[in-house]
């Protein structure tokens, strides 16, 4: 059966546009026009996104798993003081979903691409604040509780999310409506600086991530925990990218992009081990002595940033939406076949 299945066919680096080169990845480039249906089928072949969606699609399903399990285990919703969980296990499901399904349908077309990743910044930095939550309700060291520092925790990690989601998104373009709106190709700063376009996407997850463990950073010193390895090596390996010109013939393997994913995830599990263990052992201590777990402080908060998330995110998509639409008809019945050639402003 699936001998009848045709894959889509996959580029070098010299026959897609600038705008999907990644670097030292010189082969196994998707159509920069795929349909939805070839994005699906592609998840199948050895493509350079291969292991970047797969190593965040089956985690996505691991901690959904974790996620239903609280909640039809421990009554969740009667029991406030699991709400911070919850909502840490949620934003644990959504940022590998949008991170394998931007990293799925980034090639129907460049605009498609941007709105992609976008989605992919705003649920990163969700899950920074998912991670606030948790650090305020179950690790405060006991010498913060009921400080300032710690009644003023939450306030800034959401503002952070804000901040987090409008410079990454930034880092792609610039500002929507003044630096880009029809040309989206050759932007301002990706296409034209792209080291200082990755330096603003580090500083803007880095601060958060940051600032969220200060009070982790207090209880754990002079050792570092697992979690903070696998984050130490995580934002190191997303600032650069092993070169993998010496084998061309492998384009799916080896980059550190897909480290990058690994530490993310296996950081995310250690994260919730240590939680979870915190939640139990401090819990009759905490109930009596830290601040009560509010819908203001947890599910409100969670919401409130997903709110200004999606406000940011259609801010910065809403010129590539309203960009005047290729003649499609034109680029598909070019004579070149083969050609992944495609109009400049799609």
């Amino acid at each position: 059966m699936l001998s009848l299945i045709r894959l889509p066919r996959v580029f070098t680096i010299n026959q897609v546009p600038k705008v999907f080169h990644e670097d030292s990845i010189i082969s196994g480039y998707r159509h920069p026009r795929s349909s939805a249906t070839d994005c699906i089928l592609s998840l199948f072949q050895l493509t350079n996104e291969t292991l970047n969606i797969w190593t965040h699609f089956l985690p996505t399903w691991y901690f959904l798993w974790k996620l239903v399990t609280v909640v039809l285990m421990q009554a969740a919703w009667q029991d406030s003081f699991t709400w911070p969980l919850l909502i840490f296990l949620f934003s644990c499901c959504i940022y590998p979903l949008a991170s394998s399904c931007a990293h799925t349908f980034s090639t129907m077309s460049a605009r498609a691409r941007h709105i992609c990743f976008f989605f992919d910044y705003g649920a990163l930095s969700f899950y920074s604040l998912g991670s606030a939550i948790i650090y305020s309700a179950y690790i405060f060291p006991d010498k913060w509780v009921n400080g300032l520092f710690h009644q003023s925790y939450i306030p800034i990690a959401v503002f952070n999310t804000v901040i987090c989601t409008g410079l990454a998104c930034y880092s792609r373009l610039g500002l929507p409506f003044l630096q880009y709106n029809h040309d989206i190709v050759k932007r301002f700063p990706e296409c034209q600086s792209p080291r200082f376009s990755k330096f603003l996407r580090v500083v803007a997850f880095a601060y958060p991530y940051l600032f969220d463990n200060i009070p982790l950073f207090y209880r754990v010193r002079p050792p570092l925990c697992t979690s903070h390895i696998c984050a130490f090596t995580q934002d190191n390996e997303f600032g650069k990218h092993s070169p993998l010109k010496h084998d061309p013939t492998a384009p799916s393997a080896g980059h550190s992009h897909q480290l990058f994913h690994v530490c993310g995830i296996l950081g995310t599990h250690f994260q919730m081990k240590a939680v979870e263990q915190d939640m139990v052992t401090r819990r009759p201590w905490l109930l009596e002595h830290s601040i009560p777990v509010t819908f203001s402080n947890s599910v409100g908060a969670a919401l409130l940033c997903l709110v200004l998330n999606l406000t940011i995110i259609i801010l910065f998509s809403l010129p590539l939406l309203s960009a005047p639409v290729c003649q499609e008809k034109k680029c598909r019945k070019s004579p070149k076949k083969t050609s992944a050639k495609v109009c400049p402003c799609c």
